[in-house]
């Protein structure tokens, strides 16, 4: 039997199972094209795709792994769903993944999806169910995403890697109940009274969770925000927010939700006449490998965010294995630098 005959569905025609030409067959575009999308090719023309995926749907087309099995041992494949992976968290966290799959012999093949786009994001699911992967990471940052993936239909191993919501009653992560809680004791105990914050974009449960633990914190000490203002995790995104306020600004310190926010901030608070920290004190998330090289150097979080990949991808393992899984090791650690000082009087 060929190797690209499904295990499940047939032909009606025939009573045989499809093959990748009867796919091609049906969709009118060559057997190498069934083929490449299967590999999971992503330059593939959108309505030979939507054709394809059709066909794939119509004939119940299943990859015969049992067939693919005999030739290779065993799938040493991993597929990983992930977004915008230009952002710190995300980029970091998929290497971490890629690292710990090759300690175990996996590789880890990465589709990148547009979370703007669900008719996208639906189709690589498909993609992904048709291929031979052992096991599949569904990494998720936004309330849509982790949705798809919550009601998604894997045929493999899968774990979802998304930050549980803490407002919503999740459990409070290593971030959230001790990082934030160092960051905000600093700048309390530097007699920072008047905490103004930068958030990131309310659809990313991390911003959410962010927003949420700052505020926990100072409610703890009997204080509040003095107010929040809204990015999308860019450099950009924190200038304008720290201009809009900046004539307004009652406040001696600004926690920004990300490094890259918290340089914007800076740059705007410069250019409105106020120096950093001696009349606003500045702090971010993430520790990027930048903000020890700023002017003045930034005081932050460091997240490990590779070790959540890492301990992603061990998940993983031990759901193939059907073993427990490993207790997660992710850890937050307040780096201080010259962003903060104390409140001026």
């Amino acid at each position: 039997m060929n190797s690209e005959t499904a295990g499940a569905g047939a032909d009606a025609s025939s009573g045989k199972p499809p093959t990748i030409y009867d796919v091609a067959r049906v969709a009118g575009v060559s057997h190498q094209t069934v083929s490449r999308l299967l590999k999971g090719d992503t330059g593939i023309k959108p309505r030979n795709r939507e054709r394809v995926l059709q066909a794939l749907e119509q004939l119940n087309y299943r990859p015969n792994l049992s067939a693919r099995s005999l030739a290779t041992s065993r799938s040493h494949r991993v597929a990983v769903l992930t977004q915008e992976i230009s952002q710190v968290g995300p980029g970091k966290i998929a290497q971490g993944a890629a690292e710990e799959a090759r300690k175990h012999g996996f590789v880890l093949d990465i589709i990148t999806l547009d979370v703007g786009d669900r008719a996208g994001i639906e189709n690589a699911i498909k993609v992904v169910n048709h291929q031979d992967a052992a096991g599949i990471l569904a990494l998720a940052s936004t309330d849509e995403l982790i949705d798809m993936f919550e009601h998604a239909d894997f045929g493999v191993p899968t774990v979802l890697g998304a930050e549980e919501d803490e407002a919503a009653g999740g459990r409070p992560s290593e971030m959230s109940a001790h990082g934030i809680e160092e960051l905000v004791e600093h700048l309390v105990g530097l007699g920072h009274r008047r905490i103004f914050h930068i958030a990131g974009p309310r659809a990313w449960v991390a911003a959410r969770n962010r927003e949420f633990a700052i505020g926990r914190a100072l409610r703890e000490r009997n204080l509040s925000l003095q107010g929040t203002a809204y990015g999308d995790w860019s450099a950009e995104s924190g200038y304008r927010a720290a201009q809009r306020i900046v004539n307004d600004l009652d406040a001696t310190a600004i926690v920004a939700a990300n490094d890259q926010m918290a340089l914007g901030a800076m740059l705007a608070l410069t250019e409105a006449g106020l120096a950093v920290p001696r009349d606003v004190s500045v702090t971010g998330i993430d520790d990027i490998p930048e903000a020890a090289y700023l002017m003045p150097p930034l005081t932050t979080l460091r997240l490990n965010f590779e070790e959540q990949g890492r301990d992603a991808f061990r998940r993983l393992m031990a759901q193939m294995r059907e073993d427990v899984p490993p207790a997660p090791r992710v850890s937050a650690e307040l780096v201080i630098r010259k962003s903060t000082a104390p409140a001026a009087r």
